[in-house]
């Protein structure tokens, strides 16, 4: 009883994050614990804080109590490895995490561990050594996923070893393991027309047979040991328990695929679909987007790919796939286009238009004022391809500068369509970026034009000011503003600003949906005064003008029947996006 007393009150340093260390579990009167038996020699686990005298540890494993641990741990602020010997005096379920236990470990004094062996860290094929989880750790592809994430993934992982000579992967077999190279190099091998031909050497931190776990796809090539070499293993069976406990373990296959798509190693394919991926252009918070080009036409594109996180939540993924189907019925010069959609290394792509250019919220970031004629020619754009896409019951949702693309002829477009829906929807995931959200997003209230009309307002405060309206230092404070408090009158900032611009704003981003303008008719029946007054010559065209193409078919007299057959189906798809072919014949060519 004195002992428990004596637990209670020394002091605790709680750690501002959990640490991973390493446990060995130590034999007790009845023989290895359970623990040790299922693991093997290591067990990684989470140190939440600690004492003089005890641990407090989650564990993916439950231990008996009076259990002895034998640990290795370094805490952030430590230049080395500390050795603990405990005893397990508390177990508990985990409130935070399922499957998982709280432990909390009795730190043995001096006196009690002199009769207790130390436990010798492992060196030959099995357990993790403080070596090898410090490399693992500072693997590139672990950078995206947490802590926590990282444990649980670490403790699936097996340590390996190959001879040098020895052939561990084989092409064509199904491919079911996935590799990471820590000690030693290996050869890739592409076997054709009964030759062996050389293709990559791979050594300490790359990574091996990544297909596995991407597609399950038979193997692309043979691997062999060129020295002897120790590597970690993980099987897709084993990953995918790992993903559904921990849905953020899937960023790591984010990065797996980036790191095929655009890194060095010759054997990667770096295709999806009919696009050859060259760059990584950009990362957001749902998707990562690639620089490529279509190999038929030799056209630029860009192809954006949803996070994995999100791609294997059937809920989010469908969303996504809806952004592709809304922006593809789009035609409009202010709007992106969309040219197809490709599922592939368990993720969805979307092809779209590659754009030459800046994003609104770049060209902010060096001139954070823009003249006022600017202001009026990016809003006017804006509103173009607002007013179309409403008309066929679509609202963006996220309008932002992020969204908001300039191209080199000052040609704006509207960007990012996935969070996109009809008018009356409601979404209690909180769609958009809070700096920007109407507060009928923010409680789940259903959106129609005037939420991207707030959010134009947000936006246009934004490039006359300098500044967005509310302070951003507490996101939760900022939603109760944009709920609770009108947006202030520009005018306090700058004191010269024509009455037209801050009536804009002010009149789009009254909190009440009903005090907002209606339609983008009424916010252009507003500026277009202002705009003839400064002499902006860029005028709206709420109707998108009909535009013509021309395209020469040259053939034979045998070739005649078929074409026409052709040009008959062509039409009539055609006739469904709303188009009109024309045909006319030329002889004698």
């Amino acid at each position: 009883m004195e002992r428990k007393r004596e637990r209670r009150e020394w002091p605790r340093e709680t750690l501002p994050t959990s640490e991973v260390g390493i446990v060995y579990p130590k034999y007790d009167e009845d023989g290895q614990d359970a623990a040790s038996k299922e693991r093997g020699d290591t067990l990684l686990v989470h140190v939440f804080n600690r004492s003089e005298g005890g641990l407090l540890l989650e564990s993916p494993l439950s231990f008996k109590v009076g259990s002895l641990l034998d640990m290795r741990i370094r805490l952030r602020h430590e230049e080395s490895w500390m050795a603990f010997v405990g005893r397990v005096v508390r177990v508990d379920k985990s409130v935070t995490h399922d499957n998982y236990y709280v432990l909390g470990v009795e730190l043995l004094p001096e006196r009690e561990r002199a009769g207790i062996p130390t436990h010798r860290v492992p060196t030959g094929k099995k357990g993790m050594s403080p070596c090898d989880l410090e490399f693992l750790m500072r693997a590139q592809l672990f950078d995206a996923i947490s802590d926590e994430a990282k444990c649980l993934l670490l403790n699936c992982m097996t340590p390996r070893h190959f001879r040098a000579g020895e052939r561990f992967i084989r092409q064509g077999n199904e491919g079911n393991t996935f590799y990471i190279v820590q000690e030693g190099s290996c050869v890739a091998h592409v076997e054709k027309d009964g030759r062996e031909h050389p293709i990559a050497r791979l050594r300490p931190g790359d990574i091996v047979g990544e297909i596995a776990l991407l597609t399950g796809g038979p193997r692309t090539a043979h691997v062999d040991a060129e020295t002897d070499v120790k590597l970690w293993s993980i099987s897709r069976t084993q990953f995918d328990a790992v993903c559904k406990e921990c849905p953020d373990v899937q960023n790591f296959l984010t990065e797996l695929v980036t790191h095929r798509l655009c890194g060095e190693t010759v054997t990667a394919d770096r295709t999806v679909g009919k696009y050859v991926v060259n760059e990584m252009i950009g990362r957001g918070g749902w998707s990562i987007v690639y620089k490529g080009i279509h190999t038929d036409l030799n056209m630029p594109v860009a192809i954006k790919m949803l996070k994995h996180d999100l791609a294997m939540d059937p809920d989010f993924s469908e969303k996504f796939r809806d952004e592709a189907k809304i922006i593809a019925h789009l035609n409009h010069e202010n709007i992106v286009k969309v040219y197809d959609i490709e599922e592939l290394y368990r993720s969805i792509f979307i092809i779209m238009e590659y754009l030459d250019g800046r994003s609104l919220d770049r060209v902010l970031e060096r001139m954070p004022r823009l003249p006022l004629s600017k202001v009026l020619d990016i809003l006017f754009q804006v509103c173009a391809g607002l007013s179309y896409a409403h008309e066929q019951s679509i609202v963006h949702q996220d309008i932002k500068p992020g969204n908001i693309f300039i191209q080199p002829n000052d040609r704006v477009r509207i960007v990012d369509f996935g969070l996109a829906s009809s008018p009356g929807n409601r979404d209690s995931d909180l769609p958009g970026t809070l700096f920007y959200m109407s507060p009928e997003q923010i409680e789940g209230e259903p959106v129609d034009a005037r939420t991207d009309i707030y959010s134009l307002g947000i936006t246009a405060f934004e490039m006359i000011t300098g500044q967005r309206p509310f302070p951003e230092d507490n996101l939760t404070k900022l939603m109760d503003l944009h709920v609770r408090e009108d947006v202030p009158d520009p005018r306090t900032l700058i004191s010269d600003l024509p009455d037209e611009l801050s009536n804009f704003i002010m009149h789009a981003t009254e909190r009440d949906p009903s005090a907002r303008y209606k339609n983008i008719g009424e916010v252009l029946h507003d500026l277009v005064p202002l705009a003839e007054k400064m002499g902006v010559k860029r005028q709206p065209h709420l109707r998108e003008q009909r535009k013509m193409m021309s395209l020469f078919l040259f053939y034979h007299d045998g070739q005649e029947l078929q074409l026409k057959r052709l040009v008959e189906n062509f039409s009539h798809e055609f006739n469904k996006i709303g188009g009109e072919l024309r045909a006319a014949e030329f002889k004698d060519i």
